[in-house]
């Protein structure tokens, strides 16, 4: 299945995922949106239904099937500050706080997870749409068998949402917070692979 550029309700407009080099995203089932299976190890359930979603492979103008390394810079989706910094089971999420045009009180939130923040982003930091925030973190010591990505959360709230409140294991079910699929957000084209595509065989 491929989606194109554009979203849902002019999501599309705010949010774009702009990374050199990348003609299309590939996702396997398990990096998608409220994905209850993994895409790593052994292929089993997941604790809890996915938050987001997984950014790991693409192909590239060359029609080449890549990985994003360590070295990936990652950038900011729309412009924002940073409202907080917060240590996951890869590296470090980052959450940036965006106002809802013509809507004082609203706001998105994006969460860019697994990731290796760079030294001067900290948390009232504003950011610019394009601007780099953070690189892919590595694998490290983690006891999760699974290749280095990005995730990525989105959410709405209808008024500002402390820092405190953006914790990986009730953000889900947060009365605050109302998680998005990022799809239909995100201005990107993509394709979705079925579980048995040897990329998708070969993670």
């Amino acid at each position: 299945m491929i989606r194109n550029p554009g979203g849902e309700g002019g999501f599309g407009k705010l949010y774009g995922l702009d990374l050199p080099g990348v003609k299309e995203w590939l996702f396997c089932p398990g990096m998608l949106f409220r994905s209850t299976g993994k895409w790593w190890g052994d292929r089993g359930r997941r604790n809890r239904p996915h938050e987001g979603l997984d950014l790991l492979l693409y192909r590239d103008q060359e029609e080449r099937v890549l990985r994003l390394s360590e070295a990936t810079p990652i950038p900011v989706m729309s412009d924002g500050v940073v409202v907080g910094i917060i240590h996951d089971f890869l590296g470090k999420s980052v959450i940036v706080e965006h106002p809802v045009p013509d809507r004082d009180d609203e706001r998105h939130y994006t969460i860019y997870g697994h990731t290796r923040p760079q030294k001067n982003i900290r948390a009232g930091t504003a950011v610019k749409r394009g601007e780099a925030i953070a690189t892919v973190a590595p694998p490290g010591r983690s006891a999760f068998p699974m290749a280095p990505h990005l995730h990525i959360s989105v959410a709405w709230a209808p008024t500002a949402v402390s820092p405190d409140h953006f914790n990986w294991d009730t953000m889900a079910v947060s009365e605050l917070l109302t998680l998005l699929d990022p799809l239909p957000v995100i201005s990107c084209r993509c394709r979705i692979l079925v579980n048995d595509d040897p990329v998708c065989r070969r993670l």
